[in-house]
């Protein structure tokens, strides 16, 4: 129970390290500072989950994958954490994801035979001409998401296959989302390399170091589901010595110049009040969040940035039926305009294990809205009711043959890459390096950058390695979607932090 837990004299539980947050950034960090020896607490507000946007819900022996997780890093440090973690439970899955559009499918990554018949003659010849286009005259220094992806693929594949599906995902037109989301999200991938790896024969890259993350096979992937890694971490973290507190709500972060300690404040789901003392503090929790509970206080401008900063929530409803079509996809991207669907998973693509009974299947269908709107604020029964409309619309079953559903929210999904976010985190960041030492930002939310999980997991870990050393070796900030890890010409069995280590020119420049 969380009252008996140790306190000192003055009922403060002590920890070394103080972990906000269960996800992956928080027990990466956890279960290597646990190894090390260092004592270290975790607290989660979920009541019942770890894993965060990471974990795996349930519902009636169906499982449910928050998202879609695939498990491939270029990082061996990332991929060797997971061997660790789960070994055998670990399987290879193949990868297939496909478009939809004008109600037809289409194969992503792109086949150019593929497009081009159903795409028809005309168009392709116009698409491959409005990319030739802007590869020779491209807009310089590309400020929006439209401006790059229109640089990568030419503004008519820009309207047809990125503009509808983005604008569904974050609710905002693409002239005001920042081009670092897209140079993060699809980095390395342009017209030309689509159609080249669907035309020439596949070659083995010599390292994983030179894979597009868009372009991949096969993943890895927990028999039971992404949460079922982090459950099993968080088994060894305990297994350590280390804490993990489910439902403790974090309400105040207090830093004292005088002990150079800090106090976290928390309440409990039974209503309980509990503090905890460290030298550290990992925080994975929103920015926004960590700035309104820090004391003393940001100064104004920090707090008015925080203010600014923005999240996209995300919902998915699973619907349960009897397989009919033998729909091999992990997941399709609905770009078509006509329904609100942004992206559908088929649970059972990613691991058979997900549905009780091989002959049933379930399908998650995705929807992003902000908290409040007319989606969030659905009654279940109502959602249900709208995805299987729209699951008979992109025709991967009729209505009438959905037995059961289940919709599960997650607040906070998404930080939103709008045309003032860098600035406003800028700002944040450099105030806590100067005024609130030991406190150290990870994983998605907690540096407001649309990581992935093994981004998230390498700020942890390049997180722990500075705190062990007793510094900041490590630009935690330099992990970044399709980051390359490594400097150049290094193999990918060297470490995979080699190329973020930080260095003069780097702490000159307030890299």
């Amino acid at each position: 129970m969380l009252k008996s837990l140790p306190t000192d004299s003055a009922g403060v539980v002590p920890s070394g390290v103080t972990v906000i947050g269960g996800g992956p950034a928080g027990l990466t960090a956890a279960y290597l500072l646990s190894k090390a020896g260092v004592p270290v607490t975790v607290l989660e507000a979920d009541p019942t989950d770890v894993g965060g946007i990471s974990r795996t819900a349930k519902y009636k022996g169906f499982r449910f994958d928050i998202g879609g997780h695939r498990f491939f890093s270029k990082s061996k440090e990332v991929e060797d954490f997971w061997t660790e973690i789960l070994g055998n439970e670990m399987l290879d899955r193949p990868r297939l994801s496909r478009i939809f559009y004008r109600g037809q499918f289409y194969s992503y990554p792109l086949k150019a035979m593929e497009a081009l018949s159903k795409l028809g003659v005309i168009e392709s010849a116009l698409c491959v001409l409005s990319y030739i286009k802007a590869r020779v005259n491209p807009m310089p220094n590309p400020k929006s998401f439209e401006d790059w992806v229109t640089n990568q693929f030419g503004r008519r594949l820009y309207s047809i296959f990125f503009k509808t599906y983005t604008e569904k995902v974050w609710g905002m037109d693409c002239k005001d989302i920042s081009a670092d989301w897209a140079a993060q999200r699809i980095k390395g991938l342009s017209l030309a390399t689509a159609i080249k790896n669907a035309i020439l024969p596949k070659r083995k890259p010599k390292s994983k170091d030179k894979v597009i993350k868009s372009l991949i096979d096969s993943f890895r992937y927990p028999r039971l589901g992404p949460g079922m890694m982090w459950e099993a971490c968080a088994g060894k973290i305990r297994e350590n010595g280390g804490k993990i507190l489910l439902g403790q709500y974090v309400n105040s972060c207090a830093y004292s110049d005088a002990t150079k300690l800090w106090t976290i404040t928390t309440k409990s789901v039974d209503g309980a009040s509990h503090s905890f003392e460290s030298a550290h503090v990992i925080s994975s929790a929103p920015m926004r969040e960590l700035v309104a509970m820090t004391t003393p206080g940001f100064s104004r401008q920090a707090v008015d940035a925080a203010n600014g900063l923005n999240y996209r929530e995300f919902l998915t409803v699973a619907l349960m039926l009897k397989e009919t079509k033998n729909i091999e996809d992990n997941w399709i991207y609905i770009h078509d305009p006509g329904v609100k669907v942004g992206r559908i998973q088929n649970f059972k693509s990613w691991s058979p294990y997900l549905v009780p009974d091989p002959s049933y299947a379930c399908y998650g269908l995705e929807y992003f809205c902000f908290e409040g709107d007319g989606l969030w604020d659905m009654a279940d029964a109502d959602l249900v009711k709208l995805a299987a409309k729209e699951v008979e619309t992109v025709g991967l079953a009729k209505a009438s043959e959905i037995l059961d559903g289940c919709v599960v929210r997650q607040k906070k999904a998404y930080p939103v890459y709008d045309d003032v976010y860098s600035k406003n985190v800028e700002i944040i960041r450099s105030e806590i390096a100067e005024r609130y030492p030991n406190l150290h930002l990870v994983g998605r939310n907690g540096m407001h950058k649309y990581n992935n999980q093994d981004h998230a997991m390498m700020t942890a870990m390049l997180t722990v390695k500075n705190i062990l050393a007793g510094g900041q070796a490590f630009d935690v900030w330099q992990v970044n979607q399709d980051a390359e890890y490594h400097e150049s010409g290094a193999s990918a069995q060297e470490s995979s932090v080699s190329g973020l280590r930080m260095t003069p020119e780097r702490l000159k420049a307030g890299a």
